[in-house]
């Protein structure tokens, strides 16, 4: 016989019930919070989110972001962006949870999950007209060979001008040590400037881990 206690409400016909376990060996025990009537959770209770259904998700547990610090020449022939590269700390700057690693141009993450990675960039040109550079956000599964994911482009129509271009990719990071990313230049017309500094972030790249993967 199943044991169980039934309360009935006090009108409408409707119950709440409490059971025991099936097993008969077990013993458990359900405690409440000693706190105010008619308050069942609250900052002074636990509650573990993996045990629900659907398990509530612990949200964002990372948040990085990256700057490179010295303003470069855009390169006709195309180069991996390889130096440089800091994290930003300066202006009240906060990172959370472990970050991420960089060498030698090529970052890897802390954690497999679901990040979400934006990079913007500014470019100039000091004399000249119809200038334009490329920056490719490359990103590899083997840790050998890497794909161009997204793109953007920095134009400067004429003598002077400076414009800011963006890339956007979430990247499914299955395995810490084959997944990574790196930044690839490019400048199609003349000589454009890469706009970098080690005070404010001409240039950002940010990360988030979104959840797991």
């Amino acid at each position: 016989m199943t044991a169980k206690i039934k309360l009935n409400a006090a009108s409408g016909g409707g119950s709440i019930s409490i059971q025991a376990p099936s097993s008969s060996s077990n013993n458990r025990v359900i405690s409440l919070p000693d706190i105010a009537d008619g308050t069942l959770l609250t900052s002074q209770s636990s509650l573990d989110s993996t045990k629900l259904s659907p398990a509530i998700a612990a949200g964002i547990t990372m948040a990085d972001q990256w700057r490179i610090n010295t303003e470069f020449t855009f390169d006709s022939s195309g180069a991996v962006i390889t130096s440089n590269w800091e994290r930003v700390d300066t202006d009240g700057f906060g990172q959370l949870g472990t970050g991420m690693t960089e060498s030698s141009g090529v970052f890897s993450f802390p954690s497999t999950g679901i990040y979400f990675i934006d990079f913007f960039g500014t470019g100039r040109r000091n004399s000249g007209n119809d200038r334009y550079g490329q920056i490719d956000l490359q990103t590899t599964t083997d840790n050998s060979n890497y794909s161009q994911a997204a793109t953007f482009y920095v134009i400067a129509p004429s003598a002077y001008n400076r414009s800011t271009g963006s890339l956007r990719f979430i990247f499914d990071v299955t395995n810490v040590s084959t997944h990574k990313f790196r930044f690839f230049e490019y400048e199609a017309w003349g000589t454009l400037i890469f706009q970098g500094s080690t005070q404010a972030s001409y240039n950002a790249l940010t990360i988030l881990r979104l959840g797991d993967t």
